[in-house]
């Protein structure tokens, strides 16, 4: 058993003293995919008006980006393994830029599911590019400690700073704005990358495994599919079992191809490797927690709070702060010196604590006093926990595959977050319809039941949600067992290859 280096020689070293804008670039491209998962939840309203979208409908402007962001990571993290991690970045930033421009000017709603959809195929396309550029441009371990602490406090803080960019846009210009953002920072993020970023090109001789291409983003697709239609239509509908039984078939298929196929699409010593394999259970359950937390606080502060756009983005400031502080300041520093899940399970455990606080939630609860306190330790939570799942899961990955790796660091990120949407907001709408169905016996005092049922309801998938947090923190003391870096060499990854 060898163990792989981290990066490929080539222009792009640690002596290169431009590297440190070449991580802007890339920062730049991660925050935007990111960010836009969410940046258009508080425009929603605005854009149904405008559009004439149903309410059965509307959920398509949030389900079709995720849908194929989700769905098509790992044939993105291919493309750039086969094609060259520079030149699909720069694809990618290109054609999430027109898909945003499509969006901003549409006139009909299904003009505008069309590219929000267009804008998951290229973030599915960008995303993975990004990462794998990032694992190949840093390779000293202290440096590399510094940049996915900053990557990983853009992946864990881009979804609360979307809320806060989409409230500004929405209330001071409107809701299309949301969308035209994407085109200034992406036409920067390309001139920088072709000014600052360096890749040896695509692998001679590779080439795309079309019936793993069909197999596994088919099933990935169906699955998040069944979780988006699980909200409105009930997690026993025929379509919604259907799917999901499409998917696990279409996923165990491609796990039996992965083993015969000469050149697989997802090496399967990738995911047999016990720590990365960790990392990926653990991103996706903190995943899962995360977004329902958005989901809630969002409609919590602007319904139940009577809380303004702007305002709203503005009360996820501290969590965003938290964040950075978390992932930049504390686990970069720390990760040279202690192992990986030493800074993962107390991530997880102060993010569950947080969630905890908020299962206390009422109908006039005070922000300072009682939301604030969550947001904070939810923040920093999150930052010791993103920050060295990224570099863990990535580390020790060969050249020709860490596009391919880094997809599916993404991929348990999307896909997580579209289950948690779905299996924390039915378990709210439940809880909800029980709690109001149990107390309203006074026809007068409906107004008041419905809102205490809807913040029940809240309370009740938030706890849900704290006790998957605690249960990513069990699953990455248990599985990620990787030493600290320092007691590795120097300049070698702390995760062998697994021999597949």
């Amino acid at each position: 058993m060898s163990v792989a280096r981290t990066g490929e020689p080539g222009p792009a070293t640690d002596t290169d003293p431009r590297r440190w804008w070449g991580l802007v670039v890339i920062a730049l491209a991660q925050l935007m995919v990111v960010l836009d998962a969410t940046i258009v939840n508080i425009a929603l309203p605005s854009a149904q008006r405008d559009l004439g979208m149903s309410d059965g409908n509307r959920q398509w402007v949030i389900t079709a980006y995720t849908l194929a962001f989700g769905g098509l990571l790992l044939l993105g993290g291919r493309i750039a393994d086969v094609v060259g991690r520079k030149r699909t970045f720069i694809i990618g930033l290109i054609g999430f830029a027109a898909a945003s421009a499509l969006g901003g000017a549409a006139t009909t709603a299904g003009l505008l599911f069309g590219a929000r959809a267009l804008q998951g195929v290229f973030a599915a396309v960008l995303a993975p590019s990004a990462l794998s550029l990032l694992t190949t441009t840093f390779t000293d371990p202290k440096e590399r400690g510094k940049a996915f602490g900053i990557y990983g406090a853009l992946a864990g803080s881009g979804s609360a700073i979307g809320f806060m960019v989409g409230g500004l846009l929405t209330e001071y210009l409107n809701w299309r704005w949301c969308l035209y953002v994407n085109v200034p920072i992406a036409i920067a993020a390309v001139f920088g990358a072709f000014a600052l970023l360096h890749d040896s090109p695509g692998h001679a001789g590779a080439r795309l495994d079309v019936p793993g291409v069909l197999l596994g983003c088919g099933g990935l697709v169906a699955i998040v599919y069944g979780f988006s239609e699980a909200e409105p239509r009930g997690w026993t509908d025929p379509l919604v079992l259907g799917l999901f039984a499409v998917g696990v078939l279409l996923l165990t298929a491609f796990v039996w191809w992965q083993r015969r196929a000469p050149v697989p699409l997802l090496p399967l010593h990738i995911v047999k490797d016990r720590n990365r394999a960790g990392c990926f259970l653990t991103m996706g359950l903190a995943v899962i927690g995360m977004f329902g937390l958005f989901l809630f606080m969002t409609y919590y502060l602007q319904v139940i709070l009577g809380y303004s756009p702007v305002k709203t983005g503005l009360a996820f400031l501290p969590l965003t702060a938290a964040i950075i502080i978390g992932s930049t300041q504390i686990s970069a520093r720390l990760l040279q010196r202690v192992a990986p899940r030493m800074l993962m399970v107390p991530g997880m455990v102060l993010a569950a604590g947080g969630m905890l606080i908020l299962t206390q939630m009422t109908v006039d609860s005070s922000y300072t006093t009682e939301i604030l306190p969550a947001l904070l330790l939810m923040g920093l939570g999150m930052g010791l926990t993103f920050m060295p799942v990224f570099a863990t899961a990535t580390a020790g990955v060969a050249p020709q595959d860490s596009g391919v790796t880094s997809a599916t660091v993404n991929t348990s990120q999307q896909v997580g977050g579209s289950i948690g949407t779905a299996l924390l907001n039915t378990i709210a709408t439940t809880s909800s319809t029980a709690y109001i169905t149990a107390h309203l016996h006074d026809p007068a005092q409906k107004a008041l039941v419905t809102r205490e049922g809807i913040v029940h309801g809240y309370t009740v998938a938030i706890a849900w949600a704290a006790g998957i947090m605690l249960l990513a923190g069990l699953v990455a003391g248990l599985m990620v067992t990787v030493k600290p870096p320092k007691q590795g060499a120097a300049t070698e990854t702390a995760v062998p290859e697994s021999v597949a």
